[in-house]
Order: structure tokens, then sequence, then C-alpha cells
């Protein structure tokens, strides 16, 4: 059956499981921009071929067009490129890779009082072997708390997001964008395991830095390419003193 627009396999990311779209894809990303019939040429497939799927790619905005005017008589050249900012950084990737396959390797295997353990808990156990601990109280202020979100921050950036920071209730809680998923195609067709292990690896880091409670929900794709995570503390912040200036 031909693939349609509206196929959920269409969607996003979701197309480079084509592996023809994917070395489209490659073949730009390595080579700049290319026409289609320079792309046909360098793939060895008919330009028809390639701009049917470049049609696609272009549609879920992971292409972006432009036009070349040429010195010689005749229609510009149409150039296909990556848009940017839209494919996982190459560079993170096989390390975020390497990280989820050693944790599902391990855990996953594992079992608690006899039965398997669920993706949070495999995250909560990731975060309790490979986080610092650190032996202190939890925050009783805005600015405690917040540096102990930002070493969690620095956990997610490990594992190869991009995170984007903000706080609302009066700082109590901190929104956390997670762009650029490194299991972007994994997170659409296993939502439930990879938010899982997401959440219990955020709460087993907070838990390291000394918030047993605090409270962690995650929205996924809010965007296509974005999620949110909400982390609130459960302890109530002591009121702030003024500091006191010298009467003199």
């Amino acid at each position: 059956m031909t693939a349609t627009m509206n196929d959920p396999a269409n969607d996003g990311l979701g197309l480079l499981t084509s592996p023809v779209r994917r070395l489209i894809v490659d073949t730009l990303a390595n080579r700049g921009a290319m026409t289609a019939a320079e792309l046909g040429q360098a793939i060895d497939l008919h330009a028809t071929t390639v701009r049917f799927h470049l049609d696609q790619l272009l549609a879920a905005g992971l292409l972006t067009t432009r036009f070349l005017k040429s010195r010689a008589v005749g229609r510009p050249r149409k150039l296909y490129d990556v848009a940017p900012g839209t494919l996982p950084d190459p560079e993170a990737g096989p390390e975020s890779l390497k990280l989820l396959t050693s944790l599902l390797a391990d855990s996953f295997g594992r079992f608690a009082d006899g039965s398997p353990i669920t993706p949070a808990e495999a995250g909560e156990r990731w975060a309790r072997d490979h986080v610092t601990a650190e032996p202190v109280a939890p925050a009783t202020t805005p600015g405690q708390w917040l540096a102990k979100v930002g070493r969690m921050i620095d956990v997610l950036t490990q594992w190869g997001y991009t995170p984007n920071l903000r706080t609302s209730n009066g700082g109590r809680t901190a929104e956390i964008d997670l762009v650029r998923c490194p299991f972007l195609e994994l997170a659409r067709t296993n939502t439930s395991v990879v938010c899982g292990i997401h959440r219990g690896l955020i709460a087993g880091s907070m838990r390291q830095f000394g918030e047993e409670h605090a409270e962690v929900s995650l929205e996924p794709f809010v965007e296509p390419h974005r999620c949110v995570a909400h982390v609130t503390t459960q302890i109530p912040f002591s009121p702030a003193h003024p500091t006191s200036k010298d009467p003199s």
C-alpha cells in the first residue's frame, strides 16, 4: 500500500523509518543542498521517486527548499536541504543510546518482589547507581530548590537532551522543556516505556539530591519535538528574611 500524508508513520521524524527517506536525509546532511535530479543520481533512484519522498519530508518540516538562479538561461534550480534543528545531535545520539541500552539490559532483567520492575523503577535504579548522592536536607528556599533542579538538568544533558527551564508556583514547580529527545522514534511507538524511564530518572536524581518526595510528571509531545517535565517540591519554603544592614 502506498504511504499517504495522513499515515501516522509519516508524522515528523517517523518518516525516517523508511530506508529511502533516511538515505535522502543522510545524503543531504553529509553533502549539503542538492536538486532532486542530483539526489537521484547520488542514491541511484529516479528523480520522480525522489520528489515523492522529498514532498513528504518537506511537509513534515524536516527539509527546506530554496531557488538558486543560474547564470545560464533557464529556470532557477530548486535545492533541498535539511531544516536546521530538526534532527537529533549526531554527537549526543550514540552516547545516549548506549546509556539507554545499558539501563534496559541491566534493569529489565532484574526482579523486585518476584515481579519485573517498571520503566520508572528502571530510571530510578539508574539514577541511584550513577548519580552521586548528596546527604543534604530538602530545600526550604527557592534558591536551594533550583540549585538541585539545576544538577538534575545536568543529568538530563548527559542523556542527550537540550533542557529549557522555567518556574511557576512561586518557584516551587520547575517546568523543563525536553527538546530534541535522543530516543524520539522509540518514544513515539513506546511512549509509556520511554516516558516512564525518564520520569524515574528525574525522580531518582532528585532523590539523590535529598528531595525524597519531589513530585514528577511528564507531558509527552506537547509539540512534535518537545516534551515537558514538571517537578514540584512538597516541602514548604521558609519565609525570606531581609539581610540586616549595618546602622552605621
